[in-house]
C-alpha cells in the first residue's frame, strides 16, 4: 500500500513538473530575461518554441574546463539583449 502511495505522488509531483511554462525571451523584457538569469544562476531560455540555450550568470555554473561568453538573444523590447553568459570549451591554442 505504501508503494502505492509513493508511485501516485511521484507521478503526480513529475506531471507538474511537465507542466511548467517555458521562459521565452520574446515575451519578456530585456531587463526581465536577464534578471531570470541572475536570480536562478542558470537557466534555459526559449527565443522560439524550437530554438532555446542555457544562460548562466558566472563560471562557477559551467562545467570544469569552460570558459564565459557573453550571451545576446532577442526579447520583446530589444533585438540583441544581453542576458549573461554561455558556457563554452576553452580554445586551445595551436603552436
Amino acid at each position: 500500500m505504501k508503494s502505492v502511495s509513493l508511485a501516485v505522488a511521484l507521478s503526480l509531483f513529475a506531471g507538474g513538473a511537465l507542466a511548467q511554462t517555458r521562459a521565452t525571451t520574446t515575451t519578456m523584457s530585456c531587463d526581465a530575461a536577464a534578471s531570470l538569469v541572475q536570480a536562478r544562476g542558470a537557466v534555459v531560455l526559449y527565443s522560439t518554441p524550437d530554438i532555446f540555450d542555457r544562460f548562466v550568470r558566472d563560471a562557477s555554473f559551467c562545467p570544469h574546463g569552460q570558459v564565459l561568453k557573453p550571451a545576446f538573444t532577442p526579447a520583446r523590447d530589444r533585438a540583441q539583449c544581453f542576458v549573461g553568459y554561455r558556457c563554452y570549451e576553452e580554445e586551445k591554442q595551436v603552436r
